[in-house]
Formats: structure tokens, C-alpha cells, sequence
């Protein structure tokens, strides 16, 4: 029997990339976006097994009605991919407020509604995984990119959190952490730390990554996976240095 995979945010970029990787490996793919006409033409051009609908990751009916709509062409879910996600950049204090609330409503709010309202369908699935996007700026707050950040921070936390409560329904959350991915997201970012370390990513570079996690055993894989050399370097720093060398490397990373 194929596997299932729901994506939020999945109608193009990374989301896109990570259903178009799975349905080649004959996986069913639910496609799920605000932008539900995006949605439905990438589920067309992939035929059979893709499946697509509107999803507003804030709105927990939403969440409801999106994989109920999916369950029921697919019978079932094997995969949460908590993808969707929205980034302002610039300084901090000339983000409108409602930028950073924004920024909070959809890469926070979004991925606890998106566990919540999957639990009772992964809970029915053997080797239920969910499998959410962090990324780099999770490991040490970024300027230019506070609110961005520090979501990314809480994604960390729910992803930590729930991947030791869930033990008890089989169910391992992961987390993955790329730097810069080449996306619309990236295009005229304003933050130093873009502009010195660059984008080095490509969207299939994280599909992979996921399909790692999707695959195969989780008894001892870590619960996060930092993606990229960069990223990875800073990981491991992070880990074995002070506070003080991490703040002042992170200043480095980011001087303009």
C-alpha cells in the first residue's frame, strides 16, 4: 500500500519540491495552500496520487477540512510535512507590527494547528512521522530577521517537545534547518547574513532531507537536522562554544 504525505504550504518552492520528490517515488501527496489554484495545476501536472486543496494555516478549521478533504481520497496519513511560512526582513523597527504578528500567526500558530488537528489520523499509522521547517536562524537569533527568528526558535520547541511526548502514539516530529533556500521567500531579502553567506540551497536539496526522515528507521535519528555545510558548522559551534563566541560569530555573519 503507498505511503501518504500531506504538505502545508506545498504549491510551489520548497513544498512544491517535496511533493513532486515523494509522488516520484510513489508516494500519495496531498498539496494543500492558500493558493489553492497553484495547488490544484501542480497536483495536475503530477497526476494520479496528488492531491490538492486550500489551506490556511492559521485558521484550525481550515487545518480540519483540508485533511479530512485528503483522508478521504487517500485513506489515511503517514506524513505531516509542517512546510508553510512567511519571512519579513529588514530592521526591526521598521517592520510594521502587523508583519511580526503575522510572521508568529503563520510559523507558530500554523505548525501547533497542524499537529493538533493530525494527531487523530497519525495516530492510526505505523512509523507516523511529523517532519517540520525550521531553519538556521533557529540556532542563534538573527538580525534583521528577529521575528523570523524567533518563530523558527518556537518551531524548535514544539518539534523537541512533542517528539518526546508523542512516543507513547509511535510517532517521531523531526525538524530540518536549512540557511538560504533559492525561493520567492529569499528574493530581496534585507538582512546581512544573506548577503554575506548567500544561497547556496536549491528547494530539492530539503525534499531530500525529508525523504530521509520519511524513510526508513527513526529509533536513532536526531530530532533535528541542520541542512547545508554552513549550516551544519554552525550547529556543531553552537553546541561546543560559550555563549560570548556565538554572539560575536553571529555578528560577524551578519555585519553589513
Amino acid at each position: 500500500m503507498a505511503k501518504r504525505i500531506f504538505i502545508s504550504g506545498a504549491a510551489q518552492g520548497i513544498g512544491a519540491a517535496i511533493a513532486t520528490f515523494f509522488h516520484q517515488n510513489k508516494w500519495i501527496v496531498g498539496i494543500y495552500d492558500l493558493d489553492q489554484v497553484k495547488a490544484q495545476a501542480l497536483a495536475q501536472s503530477l497526476g494520479d496520487g496528488a492531491f490538492a486543496g486550500e489551506l490556511n494555516v492559521i485558521d484550525y478549521a481550515s487545518w480540519q477540512n483540508a485533511l479530512a478533504d485528503f483522508v478521504k481520497h487517500s485513506g489515511g496519513l503517514d506524513i505531516l510535512v509542517n512546510n508553510a511560512g512567511i519571512l519579513y526582513s529588514g530592521a526591526f523597527e521598521d517592520t510594521p507590527i502587523e508583519a511580526h504578528h503575522r510572521t508568529v500567526d503563520v510559523n507558530v500558530k500554523g505548525v501547533l494547528n497542524g499537529c493538533h488537528a493530525a494527531l487523530p489520523y497519525l495516530k492510526h499509522a505505523k512509523n507516523a512521522r511529523v517532519i517540520n521547517l525550521s531553519s538556521a536562524s533557529a540556532i542563534y537569533g538573527q538580525a534583521d530577521l528577529a521575528s523570523y527568528s524567533s518563530s523558527k526558535f518556537a518551531v524548535r520547541g514544539i518539534t523537541e517537545g512533542l517528539d518526546i511526548e508523542w512516543r507513547k502514539h509511535g510517532i517521531r516530529v523531526f525538524d530540518v534547518m536549512p540557511l538560504f533556500v533559492q525561493t520567492d521567500m529569499v528574493t530581496d531579502m534585507d538582512a546581512g547574513s544573506i548577503k554575506n553567506m548567500g544561497v547556496n540551497l536549491q528547494p530539492n536539496d530539503i525534499a531530500k532531507a525529508v525523504w530521509k526522515l520519511a524513510t526508513g528507521h527513526t529509533l536513532l535519528k536526531n530530532t533535528h537536522h541542520p541542512i547545508g555545510t554552513s549550516t551544519k558548522w554552525m550547529y556543531r559551534l553552537s553546541a561546543m562554544s560559550p555563549q560570548l563566541i556565538n554572539r560575536l560569530s553571529n555578528i560577524y555573519l551578519t555585519r553589513r
